[in-house]
């Protein structure tokens, strides 16, 4: 194995030959590449970059892989370090691009081993060596410059002042050399490539004082003997470093949700040998039909049935369930899932994308790897900023060489440090980033972190009703009897008669009987001769050999007029009937869903429009509408018709966010200015849109408006902050009131406030 060490920051050729070999293995790329969309051919890999800091290294990475062969599209998220390269397979391979973006001084490595527990304990480990020996260095200088600050002029002999020159220069090696490397390294990448990155006026900053320092301690009487200023560049750098490491360890939480979620399927797992011994094996070693054994905590490898008697699991992620669920041996268990209980067995049925799982994590990549449209701008605004910051600390140097040329120095450096645009280019994606961690850990899916910006402006929700606002089952609403006759035992005898059938309206009558505490309490009447009339009813004999039926009025009824029940005609309904005749009329209704009027008033709360949007009857549709407190209805719309009223609405100035489930509701999703589907809901309904909720649960929807409300506010007082603080900041280094360590303070704590204000949305 050839490697060479690397830490946060680290930059320069890298080869590190299991790398390569990782990245071309087709066992391994099964992981985290995939074929591209129809059209587009060649291969989608998601890769993480070691080595980024910022918006320019992000543009770095990108830069050096589009010229390349086969390289169709280069896309890096700065906030999340991850590269979605579409790139042809014909003409290049993967560890040729590794080979080129080492050379361009970063590291491409796939999400599970970039994101390994040793990886990100020998990144830990190296930045704390360095801000270690920054901070150590740092007191041993300032003690030795305290006296300068406060002894009068003279009450210092000049060889003792000498000495502490040397003493503060010998402690500032360590700091420059080892401490600042990482700067130095990016800054000379990025200069070696006509470019100018964040590291470059820090670079700047941190060789002109140094230099200067030195020049005036090695020659007291020269030029630049008057004053040194080692005790500010190590209190920058161990505030830069420091600042830095704080900002890694946040950022790190900000995309950590969506890391951990994405890579909870184990490394490895035990295989069940043909003779029952067990073998530990890579999970992409597994395929369909091998039997797996699984201890308590770990996550199930892929789709599979459970071949242990029984077991506990946490679906959260793929259902929004919160509480655990019981399976029983026979019952299908689904990849990403966790096993809480014992050891347990199971025989795998899909592996990577195949399972529910994958389409999952393929989602979150594409949240994860989107560029928001403020950070879009935000990265359009940096890299010309940093070349205003250059002459802008040229300019400084120079007028004040004119005034004050012992100042000149420092306010030259002081303004390289301070205008460093890093708070400006992470104050979108961090936000973002937050909240798309929190509503993945609640079950809901982000796929564009665009739509936090466009739902926050939303005036109107517009709900499809079958499925998303009801239940895909109907509901016993009325039952009118026969004079004389019981409820509990009608209902028994109903449920008799439709168990076994898979007709919605049998299902109905079973649920309703299981419903009523009387009824269950009574035996099922015994019958025979049972058999489903298709598309009329049931029908079967009572142990006296009498006949029920349960089905339209027709089948049941023959020709025998039943009461009228007071409900709408053109409701649901089946009738019973015995050897007398009529006994019974159960109308039925759609099942609202349990926090559907909830979900529909907490919108109108918010001061959200709440529309109706349904290809079913004028009358379902207003009878749901009028139960909820709709007051737009628009009924019997074709996919095509409902594109049309969307459309006017939109043009009439109105804010859209469409909620719905269905095949015919892809369009539309896709029309509106934003959009969610149920977890339930049909392959193109789930493409379509920008958030999918895997619970089903409608309150989901209000939860993530309020978020996205806050999002929007977090991202604009990034925005403020990062703004004021260089209108503030600027004047004050420019003017000579901020010395270098004191920006170095600043242009660190404008990163931590920008990444800690975004904290706040992980939060429950």
């Amino acid at each position: 194995m050839t490697s060479t060490t690397w830490s946060p920051g680290h930059r320069g050729p890298l080869t590190v030959t299991d790398d390569f070999l990782v990245l071309d293995d087709p066992a391994e790329q099964q992981v985290f590449t995939r074929p591209a969309e129809p059209g587009e051919g060649g291969c989608e890999s998601v890769l993480m970059v070691q080595g980024m800091y910022c918006a320019a290294c992000a543009d770095a990475v990108e830069s050096a892989l589009a010229p390349l062969p086969g390289v169709q599209e280069a896309r890096v998220h700065a906030a999340t370090r991850r590269l979605v390269l579409r790139w042809d397979p014909q003409a290049t391979r993967l560890s040729s691009l590794a080979r080129a973006v080492g050379e361009a001084g970063y590291r491409l490595l796939p999400m599970a081993q970039a994101l390994s527990v040793d990886a990100r304990l020998k990144e830990t480990r190296q930045a704390l060596w360095r801000l270690f020996v920054a901070g150590f260095c740092m007191m041993q200088v300032m003690m030795y410059a305290w006296p300068a600050y406060v002894a009068e002029p003279g009450d210092i002999p000049a060889d003792i002042d000498q000495l502490l020159r040397w003493a503060s220069w010998v402690l500032s090696l360590p700091v420059v050399f080892f401490a600042s490397g990482p700067f130095f390294r990016n800054a000379w990448t990025d200069l070696k490539r006509g470019r100018v990155g964040m590291d470059t006026p820090v670079s700047i900053g941190i060789l002109v004082t140094f230099l200067a320092s030195s020049a005036a301690t090695f020659d007291p009487t020269g030029p630049w003997g008057h004053e040194v200023w080692f005790d500010s560049l190590t209190m920058f750098v161990f505030f830069l470093l420091g600042g830095r490491y704080l900002e890694f360890k946040a950022r790190d939480r900000t995309a950590g949700a969506l890391d951990a979620l994405m890579n909870r399927l184990p490394e490895t797992c035990e295989r069940e040998q043909s003779d029952g011994r067990l073998e530990r094996v890579s999970v992409r070693r597994l395929a369909v039909g091998d039997v797996v054994l699984l201890p308590a905590g770990q996550a199930f490898p892929g789709d599979g049935v459970l071949l242990s008697e029984q077991a506990t699991v946490d679906e959260a992620l793929l259902t929004g369930e919160s509480r655990p669920v019981e399976h029983r041996a026979g019952d299908a268990v689904v990849a990403g899932s966790f096993n809480l209980g014992g050891p347990v067995r199971m025989r795998l049925t899909g592996l990577g994308p195949d399972t529910r799982f994958g389409q999952i994590v393929r989602l979150m990549e594409q949240a994860s790897t989107e560029k928001p449209r403020l950070a879009l701008l935000a990265d359009r605004i940096a890299a010309p900023f940093l070349v205003l910051v250059l002459l802008a600390a040229a300019a400084a140097g120079v007028a004040w060489w004119q005034v004050e040329p012992a100042r000149a120095l420092a306010v030259a450096v002081a303004v390289l440090i301070v205008t460093c645009p890093c708070a400006l280019s992470l104050a979108t994606p961090a936000a973002m980033l937050a909240a798309a961690g929190r509503l993945a850990r609640g079950g809901v899916l982000v796929r564009r972190l665009q739509a936090f910006e466009t739902l926050a402006g939303i005036d109107t929700v517009v709900f499809d009703k079958t499925g998303t606002l009801t239940l895909d089952r109907l509901g016993l609403q009325a039952l009118r009897l026969r004079p004389g006759a019981d409820r509990s035992q009608v209902l028994n005898l109903a449920a008799a008669l439709a168990q076994g059938s898979l007709h919605p309206s049998s299902r109905a009558v079973v649920a309703a009987r299981e419903a009523d505490a009387p009824a269950m309490a009574l035996p099922l009447p015994a019958l025979s001769d049972r058999r489903e009339i298709a598309g009329q009813g049931m029908q079967a004999r009572l142990e006296d050999g009498s006949t029920v039926r349960l089905g339209s009025a027709a089948f049941a009824l023959t020709g025998t007029p039943a009461p009228d029940d007071g409900q709408p005609p053109e409701a649901p309904r089946v009738w019973l009937a015995d050897a007398q005749g009529w006994l019974a009329t159960l109308v039925l209704t759609e099942v609202l869903r349990d926090d559907a009027l909830a979900a529909v008033q907490a919108l109108q709360a918010l001061g959200v429009r709440c529309w109706l949007l349904s290809g079913d009857r004028h009358a379902a549709a207003r009878q749901v509408a009028g139960h909820l407190g709709i007051d737009r209805v628009v009924a019997q719309a074709s996919p095509e018709r409902k594109l049309d009223e969307l459309g006017g609405w939109q043009r009439a100035g109105h804010r859209m966010a469409m909620v719905g489930d269905g095949l015919n509701d892809g369009p539309v999703l896709a029309r509106a200015d934003t959009s969610f589907a149920l977890g339930h809901a049909a392959p193109l309904a789930q493409a379509q849109s920008d958030y999918v909720i895997q619970s089903g649960r409608l309150m989901d929807v209000v939860h993530t408006l309020v978020l996205a409300r806050a999002t929007l506010r977090t991202v604009r007082q990034n925005l403020v902050w990062a703004a004021v603080y260089n209108a503030v900041c600027v004047p004050l280094a420019l003017v000579g009131w901020m010395p270098p360590w004191l920006a170095g303070v600043g242009m660190a704590a404008s990163s931590l406030l920008v990444i800690g204000n975004a904290l706040r949305l992980s939060r429950p």
